[in-house]
């Protein structure tokens, strides 16, 4: 397993009336973070909020290309971001236990943190397709070329690291500063990831390693 430092890029925030920063992800402009009852658009760039919709948005967030999907204590919404209407709903698999949320070839991937497992799921349905054990608390899940990344955080202890889809065995860690947790997780689809930064109130870019592309993915 291959193990260092994660690299701050940046930190955005903390922000005005967003005590928390739950799920995150990005829709190739925007980085859009969960801050308890809305969900907020944060250009990189500028490290600016452009717009927030007002929506429950207690937990993990994630983008299919078109809508937005925002975990809500024991649902999942769909949502049309450029009106923030809810389009559709379905029943969260942890039952008010989930944390991240991610899509990737047609299914959403929802992080449970207590559990330490991460389900892939039908995003008509809610059904569960598959589901991979981990041996930490599961905090944000992501995709990138091929490859499966998690947030874990436990006290004071945090890292994001990458495993195996099919076994949950740990490939690779990013340890975070100590006191500097990850709540939610997205890349870029490239060389960065943007997490949350839970009470603290803020985003952080971190650096992705550099390797080889494997597989598919996102």
């Amino acid at each position: 397993m291959k193990k260092s430092a994660a690299t701050i890029i940046r930190e955005y925030g903390p922000f005005p009336g967003a005590e928390r920063v739950n799920g995150v992800t990005f829709d190739g402009e925007h980085v859009w973070f969960a801050s308890g009852d809305r969900l907020n658009a944060l250009d990189p760039a500028s490290g600016e909020v452009v717009r927030s919709i007002e929506i429950a948005s207690h937990a993990g967030t994630a983008f299919d290309g078109t809508f937005l999907y925002q975990i809500a204590e024991d649902v999942i919404h769909k949502i049309d971001p450029k009106t923030g209407r809810i389009l559709s709903t379905i029943p969260a698999p942890g039952n008010g236990g989930d944390s991240g949320l991610a899509w990737a070839e047609g299914s959403l991937w929802v992080g449970q943190h207590r559990g330490r497992r991460i389900h892939q799921i039908d995003p008509e349905t809610g059904k569960i397709l598959r589901t991979i054990e981990s041996n930490r608390v599961v905090t944000g899940v992501t995709w990138v070329d091929g490859q499966l990344w998690h947030g874990t955080w436990e006290g004071d202890d945090s890292d994001v690291r990458r495993i195996d889809p099919e076994t949950g065995e740990v490939l690779e860690r990013l340890e975070m500063p100590e006191g500097t947790g990850v709540s939610g997780l997205e890349s870029d689809g490239a060389d960065c990831f943007f997490c949350g930064g839970g009470a603290s109130g803020k985003v952080r870019a971190i650096s992705r390693p550099a390797q080889g592309k494997e597989g598919k993915g996102k």
